[in-house]
């Protein structure tokens, strides 16, 4: 450690003992550690109520999942952090959780990764990253600290590292913090100042930040480094033109064929149109990161998901070269009605493999599920004949995979009805004149109903639809991939039926269905 670098920390410790931290991190040290996260989730992980678990997504084994972090290709292996909560299905202090996958859909449950067990992490171990290092695993993420009686509002957030070498057992560096309270810009909030990712260009090493103007904008702010200990400031890498919302959480830089891509989850930003109707949304920007003047270039937004449950999306290129992301399949300040006594709440989306066609991204789901097939069924060529009637298909299942094609001819409306009985069902539906796709979930079962809508244009007349059910989810790849929308249901268990519907004659042209069986 250098002389410099012993002084500044010597200011930070300063720092949190004037703000009493020192003595309250200690009782949160012995209250949460790696040891008592694990045994608890090993005792209780049985007791979680089956009803509304998931074949193929990944979940929580007990307790309480949000953001995806850390999600990296090493040793083989695809390794998935979570923020994660064990001892209630609710939000709590932050623990990374961790599994690992060779297929991206079969998971496996290692060791709680990080607790929040020091002085500069004792409110939570909040959202980050991970990059490999001379062969060694190193997450980079917040640390929250609670510095008053509010902890909604009496907070400080730094930067830190933790180093593995085998990938399972992490110890977090004596450097810590990386990035600190003094590396904040000016005219940038001093409190929201979070959810590092971490990249490397050119033998330099970045990161994005989230956080705020602190007068109601969003912004990115970007560092950089050659060793990931000493971190510069470069610049605030975007910023909100007041349309974007008052934070921006989560972010993530990427480059995809030639193209910098930023996607970033804006807290608070106002509805446009059916667009952004979440109270949290997700958005990304292609354009040219200027790594000098530390500035993307990008002329618009572009909404990631179209439906109800999708936030804080993260990206990672796999040995494939593929460019993969995966996002938290829940919203906030949400009824999720798994968290009222079935001792567990959260899920991930379907990992979603990204391609760029021209200024747009095209969302794919990843061939590896294929191998997770079973009981296929095909039908071509149903008639509907516009009377509005439900037409039956003859399919049923809580746990599928979908393909329909529909050819609109004269009609003004059409679509499927999904897990219907016991006056149940969730609707997709499309308006041919609005050209607007919809999915409603008013009477899908428990937890909150809505509808969601995006607009969608048919191609030669025809309607696509890729749909993934799984039990309590729904995600609907619409068009190849031009668009998806996400939305947690809670139907009963005897909601299974499949139906189609249409004001207006027209054909569904092609119907394939595949059980998903469960891989664990």
């Amino acid at each position: 450690m250098n002389q410099e670098r012993h002084e500044k920390q010597e200011i930070d410790t300063r720092q949190e003992t004037d703000l009493g931290l020192t003595s309250s991190s200690a009782q949160t040290k012995e209250r949460y550690t790696l040891a008592r996260a694990n045994a608890y989730i090993k005792e209780h992980r049985h007791q979680v109520d089956p009803t509304y678990r998931m074949a193929y997504h990944l979940m929580p084994e007990v307790g309480w999942m949000n953001d995806p972090n850390g999600f990296i290709y090493f040793g083989g292996m695809y390794h998935l952090f979570y923020q994660h909560y064990p001892y209630e299905p609710v939000w709590g202090p932050m623990h990374w959780g961790h599994a690992v996958s060779r297929d991206l859909v079969t998971w496996s449950y290692l060791p709680v990764a990080l607790a929040p067990d020091q002085s500069y992490d004792s409110g939570g171990c909040f959202s980050g990253s991970a990059i490999v290092q001379d062969g060694k695993l190193v997450l980079m993420y917040t640390g929250h600290v609670v510095t008053g009686p509010d902890k909604d509002n009496d907070y400080l957030q730094t930067q830190n590292i933790a180093v593995s070498d085998n990938g399972i057992d992490f110890v977090k560096s004596t450097m810590n913090p990386v990035i600190r309270l003094d590396q904040i810009p000016e005219h940038t909030s001093t409190k929201d100042f979070r959810d590092p990712k971490v990249f490397e260009r050119n033998s330099v090493y970045y990161c994005v930040l989230g956080s705020n103007d602190a007068a109601g904008k969003g912004v990115i702010l970007l560092y950089r480094s050659t060793d990931l200990l000493d971190w510069s400031y470069v610049n605030i890498m975007a910023q909100s033109d007041g349309t974007l919302g008052d934070n921006w959480e989560c972010p993530d830089l990427f480059t995809l064929d030639g193209r910098d891509i930023l996607i970033m989850s804006p807290q608070r930003m106002p509805a446009q149109g059916d667009n952004y109707r979440n109270l949290h949304s997700t958005v990304y920007m292609m354009g040219t990161l200027d790594e000098d003047q530390g500035v993307l270039k990008y002329e618009q937004y572009v909404p990631l998901d179209y439906g109800f449950d999708f936030y804080a999306p993260q990206t990672m290129e796999d040995a494939q070269g593929r460019r993969i992301m995966v996002a938290w399949m829940d919203t906030w300040e949400t009824e999720i009605p798994t968290q009222q006594s079935h001792a567990w709440a959260g899920a991930m989306t379907l990992p979603r493999q990204l391609i760029r066609r021209g200024e747009r991204l095209i969302f794919q789901p990843l061939p590896e599920l294929i191998q997770y097939r079973s009981e296929g069924t095909e039908q071509y060529g149903i008639h509907l004949n516009g009377d509005e009637h439900d037409f039956d298909l003859g399919i049923s299942g809580d746990r599928y995979e979908l393909y329909a094609v529909f050819e609109a001819e004269q009609a003004q409306h059409f679509g499927l009805k999904l897990r219907t009985g016991e006056d149940e069902e969730t609707v997709i539906s499309y308006d041919v004149e609005q050209r607007r796709l919809c999915l409603n979930r008013e009477q899908a079962g428990q937890g909150p109903g809505g509808e969601r809508a995006a607009t969608v244009e048919l191609l030669d007349g025809k309607l696509e639809l890729h749909i993934f059910m799984d039990v309590s989810s729904v995600e609907v790849f619409i068009q190849q991939g031009e668009q998806v929308m996400t939305g947690r249901i809670y139907p009963g268990p005897n909601s299974i039926g499949i139906k189609a519907f249409s004001s207006g004659t027209c054909t569904l042209t092609e119907l394939r269905k595949w059980d998903i069986r469960n891989p664990r």
